[in-house]
């Protein structure tokens, strides 16, 4: 066979697999019927990735499906496999529920640093999409390499690396939770050594930082981080987290006067402390610091509360309440939440956009934002009010 014969043919066998394979793949495209399914259990359990995760595929075998991914929803799993049943098909169930027997219990952890960042992926380059302060409690998901997937009290997942949370088991962290704590109240400010500003800095600190109480030292606490560091508190930039939280009034004159202690902050893409802020982070942080744990993004904080206007109408808030801007819907696209602000009063509302500072919605105001007035959408009222992702922190016992 000469050498234009037999490459000849080899291209014809080369040809004969590809068309092989493509056929195949469209013959499993067309027999699939797992994808549907997980479509379905994931619009009924897990319909926001952010705060429950349900990620599962399904790869096509000669004798079924194997079926692999994680969830930390044990009851979707469930729903989707007697779907499967109930539909016939032949599967090897490969779904890691989490948390991850690899954690070898310490499925608990409270964040160690004043700020720890979060992020999508499990590497430092990965976007930021939220940050925990000092003292969260958090639920450890997973973990990959030096990274634990968690989950914040607010249900939102995230990534954190080993630096920013010690983990714990059941036991552990019940001690933690039991533990008479100390709430930093300044908006920023560090610990030391001993009891003396002079000493070395141990850590800085941020507004809502918590710690465990060790001894009243005079014009100082003595505080235990949450992975044994011991350090000095100033007393007057802290209070006793129980004596903190009786003092909580849930007034609009509270918010007004937390959001402008933090006037200049800069703007972060994730940020939700003292160190920077995005739109809702500053709204989140606002309302933590008076006792509410609200939902981390401006398109989870507008489902909560009560609609209290969507014409313009700005005679009808009151402080404290918050301003969604965005795109409407239209005929071929969804609605789309951009922004939010919190409004103080005289027609003005104050937020994070390039830096925290205060806007007004008066055309003669020199303050006047032109460009949110005409993309604002509606305000919601969450302020004492009874809505499914609100907590108030002297109500539900999350420290």
């Amino acid at each position: 066979m000469n050498f234009i014969k037999r490459n000849a043919l080899l291209l014809l066998g080369v040809s004969a697999v590809f068309i092989s394979c493509e056929q195949a793949s469209k013959k499993e495209a067309a027999d699939n019927k797992v994808d549907p399914i997980i479509t379905s259990v994931k619009e009924e359990f897990a319909p926001d990735k952010r705060v429950a995760l349900f990620d599962v595929e399904a790869v096509a075998t000669k004798d079924g499906y194997v079926v692999k991914g994680n969830s930390n929803l044990p009851d979707a799993v469930s729903a989707f496999q007697k779907e499967l049943e109930a539909e016939n098909i032949s599967f090897i169930d490969s779904i890691k529920i989490l948390p991850a027997e690899e954690l070898e219990g310490k499925t608990k952890g409270v964040l160690k640093i004043s700020a720890a960042n979060l992020r999508g992926n499990p590497k430092h380059s990965a976007e930021l999409v939220t940050q925990g302060t000092l003292g969260m409690p958090v639920n450890i998901l997973d973990k990959k390499g030096s990274w634990y997937l968690i989950q914040t009290p607010d249900k939102y997942i995230a990534w954190v690396d080993y630096g920013g949370v010690a983990p714990m088991n059941n036991e552990e962290f019940e001690a933690w939770k039991a533990s008479e704590k100390i709430i930093y109240t300044e908006t920023s400010g560090s610990s030391f050594t001993e009891a003396d500003k002079s000493s070395q800095v141990v850590s800085d600190l941020v507004a809502g930082n918590i710690l465990k109480l060790v001894a009243d030292k005079g014009a100082f606490y003595e505080v235990e981080y949450p992975d044994g560091r011991i350090a000095y508190l100033i007393k007057e930039e802290a209070k006793p987290y129980k004596e903190w939280l009786s003092s909580l009034a849930h007034t609009k004159e509270s918010l007004v006067a937390t959001s402008k202690s933090l006037m200049g902050l800069p703007y972060l893409w994730g940020g939700t402390s003292a160190k920077g802020v995005d739109c809702s982070g500053f709204t989140k942080t606002v309302y933590f610091l008076n006792g509410m744990v609200i939902p981390r993004d401006a398109s989870q904080q507008i489902n909560e509360g009560v609609l209290i206007d969507d014409t313009k109408d700005f005679d009808k808030l009151i402080p404290g309440d918050l301003l969604f801007f965005g795109k409407r819907a239209t005929e071929t696209s969804k609605e789309r939440i951009i922004h939010v602000g919190m409004w103080i009063g005289n027609n003005e509302f104050i937020h994070s956009a390039g830096r925290v500072h205060i806007s007004s919605m008066d055309k003669n105001a020199d303050n006047y934002d032109a460009y949110n007035y005409n993309r604002y959408l509606r305000t919601k009222r969450i302020l004492n009010e009874d809505s499914k992702g609100l907590l108030y922190l002297d109500k539900k016992d999350i420290f």
